[in-house]
């Protein structure tokens, strides 16, 4: 099973990390330890849907990206640290996510 993720994640999680390991990060990206895909512009508008179906919460843009690949891709497994959103967010047919980290 690989891992994939958009660059707005990586982003996000960059500006959490300390020095030291932001370098980790990139270098493990850069190693092919997870797979970040691109978004296109028919993505924009899916996650600016989105960002106004979850306004209440609010979403954020990684939060949105990360719907709109698994969308994309047909995935339902999320491996996030954002449970409480996640739980929350729902896919086409208003499928859940499963977190992976829930066992």
């Amino acid at each position: 099973c690989a891992l994939v993720t958009t660059w707005l994640v990586i982003t996000e999680a960059w500006h959490l990390l300390a020095a030291p390991a932001q370098l980790k990060l990139m270098r493990w990206v850069a190693a092919g330890g997870i797979a970040v895909l691109e978004l296109g512009p028919q993505d924009g508008k899916a996650m600016l849907a989105l960002l106004e179906k979850y306004r209440d919460r609010p979403m954020d843009l990684a939060d949105a990206s990360l719907v709109v690949l698994a969308g994309r891709l047909g995935v339902t497994e999320i491996l996030t640290i954002d449970r409480a959103d996640f739980d929350v967010y729902r896919l086409s047919g208003n499928r859940r996510f499963v977190q992976v980290l829930e066992g």
